[in-house]
């Protein structure tokens, strides 16, 4: 009995030994997490078990989806990378802060290049950060375009036209000039850029702006413009809105604007103003793999990221829960084109930048530059007020990095 239990220990022994001999990487090679949104995971499941089908050598990796959010995918991976997902999905405007803490791999340069054809130049910019591509595409499906009843609007591509038309029938055109996202369509549009830097722990360390120059001047000229149109009314949701002759919303109103307009129901990208595009802020969802240690489970993970993010399955996600495809063929199918909303939003995604990260502090100087300009304030100012105005406004989004 006293050799049986020598042996044992010895036993016991040897295999700790050869435990602490293995990485402790080596029992999660096979194990791979992904994390998506949860009205995507049982969709996700069945598209990881069709690529593993189609790939017997992938066939032993053992792949656990869990219901993550992209709103809480980038923090959880920021505060715990050894814990997160190996796959996960997140919002263009966490991008830089991922890659500034090392927390996603580049892509390779043929990869990217390939990645780069197959989609919109909007989501591929969103991806993209100096010259290298840190994520698949996913989606490209969050922005503002125009809604407007046919009836009314005899035609969309200009703002100057479109109020003229809502002028002369008594109807209103509905902008949130007050809001941070929709009022930097014109500052956008007429060349204006106003981005902030951040370091890998989310501090705002740069405010890079150029409002008060000729193309901002130029802008705000055309945002006192229309606050000054008898159809102006500041608002951007067709749910509160009434007597509308056409508005600037997004997918999410959809119903309710064809409920309102009828069989005069239209969409179309942005207007032009003064010949200048207007553009504005684009939303997308990204796919990212974080850094491996194994190369076996490096190949499988972005493998199965590419295959996610391609055309076949953005198309099948888009008729499984709408999110709108960035993937070229995908967005030119019929069932897309077919949905009138999503096809503006895409012709309009292809002049907006993709949203990065901003003080809250923005959002409030932007609704205090709306505020003053829809009361009237700059109304008959002379050209030196408003260059003053943007001057304020400049300075004051310096200071809150």
């Amino acid at each position: 009995m006293e050799k049986m239990k020598k042996f044992a220990a010895l036993f016991l022994a040897l295999c700790m030994i050869f435990a602490l001999a293995v990485p402790a990487s080596a029992a999660n090679d096979k194990a791979v997490k992904v994390w998506v949104a949860e009205n995507v995971v049982e969709f996700t499941k069945a598209q990881i078990a069709d690529f593993q089908a189609a790939h017997p050598e992938y066939a032993d990796f053992e792949v656990t989806v869990e219901p993550v959010g992209e709103g809480d995918a980038a923090s959880n991976v920021l505060t715990d990378l050894d814990a997160a997902a190996d796959i996960f999905g997140f919002p263009q405007d966490q991008l830089a802060r991922l890659v500034a803490a090392n927390s996603l791999l580049e892509l390779e340069e043929s990869v990217a290049e390939q990645v780069a054809a197959e989609n919109d130049g909007g989501s591929v910019a969103a991806a993209t950060l100096g010259d290298l591509m840190y994520a698949y595409p996913m989606t490209s499906d969050n922005g503002y375009f125009l809604y407007y009843d046919k009836s009314v609007v005899s035609d969309p591509s200009t703002l100057e036209g479109i109020l003229a038309d809502c002028e002369a029938a008594g109807k209103s055109f509905y902008y949130d000039l007050r809001s941070g996202w929709y009022q930097p369509a014109f500052f956008f549009g007429a060349g204006c850029t106003l981005t902030y830097d951040t370091d890998s722990e989310g501090n705002y360390i740069a405010c890079n702006i150029d409002y008060a120059s000729e193309k901002g001047f130029a802008a705000m000229k055309a945002l006192v413009a229309l606050a000054k149109s008898p159809a102006f009314v500041n608002g951007s949701s067709m749910s509160t809105a009434t007597n509308v002759g056409a508005i600037v919303d997004g997918t999410w109103d959809a119903g309710a604007v064809k409920e309102a307009f009828g069989e005069n129901y239209a969409c179309a990208k942005l207007p032009t103003c003064g010949g200048v595009q207007l553009s504005g802020f684009g939303g997308f969802k990204l796919l990212g793999v974080k850094p491996q240690t194994d190369d076996d489970k490096l190949a499988f993970c972005d493998e199965l990221a590419y295959f996610l993010a391609s055309g076949e399955v953005q198309l099948a996600r888009f008729k499984a829960v709408g999110w709108g495809p960035s993937n070229l063929e995908a967005k030119a199918d019929e069932a897309v084109q077919a949905d009138e909303a999503l096809s503006a939003l895409g012709a309009q995604l292809e002049f907006m930048i993709p949203q990065g990260q901003y003080p809250g502090e923005y959002w409030g100087l932007a609704e205090g530059l709306g505020d003053d300009i829809i009361s009237g304030k700059y109304a008959d100012a002379d050209d030196a007020a408003l260059m003053a105005a943007l001057e304020t406004f400049q300075a004051a989004c310096e200071a809150a990095k």
